[in-house]
Parts: C-alpha cells; sequence; structure tokens
C-alpha cells in the first residue's frame, strides 16, 4: 500500500497532500502551525508542501536532507509552471500579455 501512494503522490501532489491532511491530519497539524500555508502549499507547491508534510519529524523539524528533498521538490513545483507556460504560448489562437 505504500508503495501504491507513492507512485500516487509523484502523479498527484495535490490529491495526496488532501488524502493525508484528511486521513492523519496530526501530521499536517504538527507540520504547521495554522491551515493557511497548507491550503497555500497545495495551490501554490504542492510537491514540496507533500514532502515538507511527510519529511517533517515532530520536535526536531527537518534536518539537512530533509531540506534537501523539500527545494528539489518545490524546483520541481517551480519548472512545472515554467513548462506549462512555454506550452501555453503554442497554443493556436492564443494571445499572450
Amino acid at each position: 500500500m505504500g508503495c501504491l501512494f507513492a507512485l500516487f503522490a509523484g502523479i498527484f501532489p495535490r490529491l495526496a497532500l488532501f488524502i493525508i491532511w484528511i486521513a492523519r491530519p496530526v501530521l499536517v497539524n504538527t507540520a504547521f502551525d495554522t491551515w493557511i500555508f497548507p491550503l497555500l502549499g497545495i495551490v501554490f507547491l504542492p510537491f514540496a508542501t507533500l514532502i515538507y508534510v511527510v519529511l517533517y519529524t515532530p520536535g526536531v523539524g527537518l534536518t539537512g536532507w530533509g531540506w534537501f528533498w523539500v527545494v528539489f521538490a518545490g524546483l520541481l513545483d517551480i519548472s512545472h509552471w515554467a513548462a506549462s507556460a512555454t506550452q501555453r504560448r503554442q497554443i493556436p489562437g492564443y494571445r499572450g500579455a
């Protein structure tokens, strides 16, 4: 079941983070003080937020390698946004700003 969730999270990080938030709200509540940051994470940086919640250790936080994976996931999220923007310009009839 863990491998299936890992595959699912790699393909659909927003839905995976939402499922973690519903199934195990303690994980998200210990990683974040308020509900607004995970909600913004679902909207803007879903993969980085998912990795942060999964790797967060209560009382310790994130260590060196944990931060490495969160930054790497954030770069993947940003590269996805950049790729979407370049592909959008190739749509016939698209009028950019």
